[in-house]
């Protein structure tokens, strides 16, 4: 009776061990799915406006990618980027008082975009001008510069934004550079987040000097609500930076289109 009843009870326990081991994994594959789903939805609807530009030029995977947080040199002037819905409508305290809640996301995404991007095998780096209030747009260290630079030399000069919020906003996508050698890479980008038109606003200074802009999406609603929640910023960031990096691997040919 003895030996019977050790033995049930090794049982009971090994089951319940079972259960709560099932309920983990379950719990961990409902995470990550839903840390997939959000990647998808989460940035909202695409830019609608018309666009007929085709990126078709073939690059190699060794492309040198430079990517750089708009706006990272114009703070206190005009043009610091969008304070976001929630500070400009519902009150919300601004995430830094030194610069826009843009900017304060921009440089999180684009540092973690150049961490995953090295990750698989990109060969990208991050840029910062180092100083956050450069009046004259042409000084050697602001993006707008250090981007010309890189894209004449034959790399790939990327600057990361956020939409404005509402009717301000037009929703994510890329804004291309304005060559006649638009390329793979911009078609991939384009096709996951949407495509701007090639002279949009009459041609913005970074496409100007071949700077890729890629709008994320607009800072409001549940993208930026999931940004300032301390318990989901780091999945929300890690799951946009990964899906730049896939389309960026997509427009290399280094990895296949899901």
């Amino acid at each position: 009776m003895h030996l019977k009843y050790f033995l049930l009870k090794i049982l009971s326990r090994f089951g319940l061990f079972l259960v709560a081991l099932s309920f983990l994994l379950i719990n961990k594959s409902t995470a990550e799915n839903s840390l997939t789903d959000l990647s998808d939805d989460l940035i909202g609807p695409s830019v609608r406006l018309n666009s007929h530009w085709f990126g078709d030029k073939e690059v190699s995977k060794t492309l040198s990618i430079l990517v750089m947080a708009g706006h990272a040199d114009s703070q206190g002037l005009a043009g610091s980027g969008t304070s976001g819905e929630a500070v400009a409508l519902k009150g919300a305290l601004p995430m830094d008082s030194k610069i826009s809640d843009e900017l304060f996301w921009n440089l999180r995404i684009r540092d973690a975009v150049a961490r995953i991007g090295k990750t698989k095998g990109l060969n990208i780096a991050a840029y910062d001008p180092g100083i956050r209030n450069i009046v004259d747009g042409n000084h050697p260290k602001t993006n707008w510069s250090v981007g010309a630079r890189h894209a004449r030399s034959g790399g790939y000069p990327l600057e990361i934004h956020f939409d404005s919020y509402g009717e301000h906003g037009f929703g994510s996508g890329l804004i291309p550079a304005i060559t006649r050698n638009l390329n793979k890479v911009d078609e991939s980008l384009a096709n996951r987040f949407g495509r701007y038109p090639l002279f949009f606003r009459g041609g913005l200074g970074a496409p100007r000097r071949e700077i890729r802009v890629l709008e994320i999406g607009k800072l409001e609603g549940r993208l930026e609500a999931s940004l300032r929640n301390i318990n989901s910023r780091e999945d929300t960031i890690n799951a946009i930076s990964l899906e730049i990096v896939k389309a960026l691997l997509i427009g290399l040919s280094m990895e296949e289109e899901d």
